[in-house]
């Protein structure tokens, strides 16, 4: 039997992502390396995953399970359903703001007045409106950093230039799809979010918020701003 036959019919539940990966590569007689390659990913990713060394991304966030539902001949929503069982939903949980010098960058890309509101409410009532905020800034970024992945030319490019191979450039985009406000790191704003927002602002009371991408701002408005916090300020 072909392995384009070895088709698994739908899972009557979710399990571990590990598991799914591992079950059909071994009832497909393939490998974790042939898998990173359909991918477009480092073999040590893969292994990761199998080895539960890593969470599984979320879904719908990027092409990375479009190309493994392929390759491993199984339905895409199953991925999906496997990772959002395993991931949990974290509405639940008690909401983490970014570290203090992370959401620091971000409130300064802020219109200045906005982030002393949204400060001040954060040390008055705690993070969860903030990390919303932000989180709902980052997607916006996301969502422009998730074009680069069709880019295939572009991205080889970017590889060469900073002396990694193809598949970890793609494994770098793909992680900071993944990420969330809480897990955002220092270096996933300077090398995306810095680059692409030139500012942006809420009104706090609709909620209607507004993101200037480099590029679209004025030239009369790109002069440096004040930081709108105080030196003294603490997580």
């Amino acid at each position: 039997m072909s392995a384009w036959q070895k088709a698994v019919p739908s899972l009557d539940k979710p399990i571990e992502v590990r598991r799914l990966l591992a079950r059909r590569l071994a009832e497909l007689e393939q490998t974790p390396q042939a898998l990173a390659e359909a991918a477009e990913v480092p073999t040590e990713y893969i292994d990761d995953l199998i080895a539960g060394n890593r969470p599984p991304p979320m879904p719908r966030r990027s092409d990375l399970y479009n190309r493994m539902a392929s390759f491993l001949k199984v339905a895409l929503s199953d991925l999906d359903a496997c990772a959002a069982f395993e991931r949990g939903d974290p509405s639940g949980s008690k909401p983490r703001t970014p570290r203090p010098a992370i959401r620091n960058v971000l409130l300064d890309l802020c219109d200045p007045e906005t982030a002393q509101q949204l400060e001040a409410r954060r040390a008055k009532h705690g993070p969860a409106e903030l990390v919303g905020v932000i989180q709902r800034v980052l997607g916006v970024v996301q969502r422009e950093v998730r074009r680069s992945l069709a880019d295939r030319v572009g991205l080889r490019l970017q590889a060469q230039h900073s002396g990694k191979t193809y598949e970890a450039a793609r494994l770098e985009v793909l992680e900071f799809l993944d990420t969330t406000a809480a897990t955002l790191t220092a270096a996933e704003v300077s090398k995306f979010v810095q680059p692409r927002i030139a500012r942006w602002d809420i009104d706090i009371d609709t909620g209607v918020l507004r993101v200037v991408m480099q590029g679209q701002e004025p030239a009369d408005s790109r002069k440096p701003r004040p930081s709108s916090r105080g030196s003294g300020d603490r997580a």
